[in-house]
């Protein structure tokens, strides 16, 4: 803390640098930018991932293979044992399950793995099912209903069920 602080009395925006104002504040006679050189003159701005002539890092890296990462499809994943928090006949679906606060949402679409147990009437509705998952469910003898990317009951549940 200093007197400088001290006297803000919570002033919104800071005080700006000011250069160029004498040895003695440090940011005198050539205001911080060094002797000579591209960033002494004015008007100069380096473009993003300049490395001051040194080969950047954006080319020394290798770009070889092929990556999924723009078509990925992305779910909320949920285990069975994590829909035992529901009562007996509770329809789910991924805005039931957060509403629960089960899980922070990190996709749209919701898919449901078979790790645990599920002792529950549910039905589940969700765009996917593992194979466990879906067995569990219908072994408590409740129903998994498969749903497209909108809500909707998909042809697919249709024509199984």
């Amino acid at each position: 803390m200093n007197l400088k602080t001290v006297c803000d009395k919570g002033v919104k925006h800071p005080q700006r640098k000011r250069v160029g104002r004498g040895i003695g504040s440090g940011l005198g006679k050539t205001s911080g930018r060094g002797h000579k050189g591209w960033g002494a003159r004015s008007g100069t701005s380096r473009r993003p991932g300049y490395e001051g002539g040194q080969m950047p890092i954006y080319r020394r890296v290798p770009k070889r293979g092929f990556t999924n990462a723009r078509f990925r499809v992305d779910y909320t994943v949920v285990n069975v044992e994590t829909l035992s928090a529901f009562e007996d006949g509770a329809v789910v679906d991924l805005a039931a399950i957060l509403a629960h606060g089960l899980v922070s949402r990190s996709a749209p679409l919701l898919k449901i793995l078979g790790d645990g147990e599920l002792k529950k009437r549910l039905t589940v509705r969700a765009q996917k099912f593992s194979s466990s998952a879906k067995a569990k469910i219908e072994a408590a003898g409740g129903t998994a209903v498969l749903i497209d990317e909108r809500g909707a009951e998909s042809a697919a549940a249709e024509a199984q069920g």
